[in-house]
C-alpha cells in the first residue's frame, strides 16, 4: 500500500500549483500591453488560407465529410464510434505548408483544435433553424455574456458576441463576426464565421467599462476563425468544430511550462462549446408548452 504522503497531488491541485509557478515567472515578462504586428497577420492569413484549402478539399469529397473521416481508416471508424456513444472527441491540428513543414507564426501563437460530438434526437433542419434565428433567452454558452443578431443577408450574418475567458486571468471581449451557412446535401451542411473585430474590454461590468485599442493589448485573442460541420445520421446530428484562435507569442522557457495548461485550457474550452452546443440544439428541439397549445 502506497503510504499518503507519497501519493501523486491531486490533478486540479497540480494545475493550480503549475499555474501559479508560470504566473510567477511570468513576473519579469512584459504581461502589459502587447502590440499586433503586421508580420504577425500576415502568417496568421497564411495560416488560415492553408486550412480553409483543405478543408474546401474536404467537404468537396463524395464519400467523407466531417475531419474525423479523413484520419487513417480504422481511427476514423474508432472516432465516429466514440462520438455516437455521446463522448466528446477532440483533437488539436497543426496546419502544414507547402513543403509539408508546419506553418508557424512570427510574433503570435496559433491554438488549433477540432472537437465532434454528437446531437441526439434533432434534425439538419432543426438545427441549421435554430442557429441562423436563435431563440430569445432558450440557452446561453457559458463564455457568452450577451448576443445579438446585427444583420442578415440570406445565409450570411453579421453577429456580435460579448466573450469572456476565466482561467488564470479573466478576460472579457467585445466581438464581431461573419457567419455564412452552407447547405451541400440534404443531409450535410458546413457554416464559417471568421472574427471581424475582436477588442479586449477593460473593467467590465462597472460604469468605467471601455475597450481597449484593437491589437494593443494584453494579447490573449487577437483573432477567432471557427469552421462549423453539421451532418444528418440515423438517430440525430453530428457537429464538429475547428477553432483557430490567434494570440501573443510567449518566451520560449515560460512556453515549456505553460504549454500543457494552454493544451488543457483549449480543450476544456472546446469541450465546454460543444456540450453548450448540445444543450442548445436539444432544447431547440423541445416544443415550449406555448407552442405545443398552438399544435393541440
Amino acid at each position: 500500500m502506497t503510504h499518503p504522503a507519497a501519493r501523486s497531488p491531486h490533478p486540479r491541485r497540480l494545475t493550480r500549483f503549475t499555474a501559479a509557478i508560470v504566473i510567477t515567472l511570468a513576473g519579469a515578462w512584459p504581461a502589459g500591453a502587447a502590440e499586433l504586428q503586421p508580420r504577425t497577420v500576415e502568417d496568421w492569413q497564411r495560416y488560415v488560407r492553408a486550412t480553409e484549402a483543405r478543408i474546401d478539399r474536404e467537404l468537396a469529397s463524395d464519400q467523407r465529410f466531417l475531419g474525423i473521416d479523413f484520419e487513417e481508416a480504422s481511427k476514423a471508424r474508432a472516432d465516429r464510434q466514440t462520438v455516437l456513444s455521446g463522448q466528446v472527441v477532440l483533437t488539436r491540428m497543426a496546419e502544414q505548408g507547402h513543403n509539408a513543414e508546419q506553418i508557424n507564426v512570427r510574433g503570435g501563437l496559433i491554438n488549433h483544435w477540432r472537437g465532434t460530438i454528437f446531437v441526439p434526437s434533432v434534425s439538419l433542419d432543426q438545427v441549421l433553424q435554430e442557429l441562423q434565428s436563435p431563440a430569445v433567452g432558450r440557452h446561453r454558452q457559458q463564455d457568452v455574456l450577451e448576443s445579438k443578431v446585427l444583420s442578415r443577408d440570406g445565409d450570411t450574418s453579421r453577429v456580435y458576441l460579448k466573450l469572456v475567458r476565466k482561467k488564470i486571468v479573466t478576460v472579457t471581449y467585445n466581438t464581431e463576426h461573419e457567419v455564412r451557412y452552407r447547405r451541400l446535401t440534404p443531409t450535410r451542411a458546413a457554416s464559417r464565421s471568421v472574427s471581424t473585430k475582436i477588442a479586449e474590454v477593460e473593467n467590465a461590468g462597472t460604469p468605467s467599462e471601455r475597450e481597449k485599442p484593437i491589437g494593443n493589448d494584453r494579447g490573449f485573442m487577437w483573432r477567432l476563425n471557427s469552421y462549423w460541420r453539421y451532418e444528418q445520421v440515423p438517430g440525430g446530428v453530428i457537429v464538429e468544430l475547428e477553432s483557430l484562435t490567434l494570440s501573443r507569442d510567449i518566451p520560449f522557457l515560460i512556453r515549456l511550462i505553460a504549454g500543457p495548461i494552454i493544451n488543457n485550457i483549449a480543450r476544456e474550452s472546446m469541450t465546454r462549446t460543444l456540450e453548450s452546443m448540445r444543450e442548445r440544439l436539444r432544447l431547440s428541439a423541445v416544443p415550449t408548452r406555448a407552442e405545443g397549445r398552438t399544435g393541440s
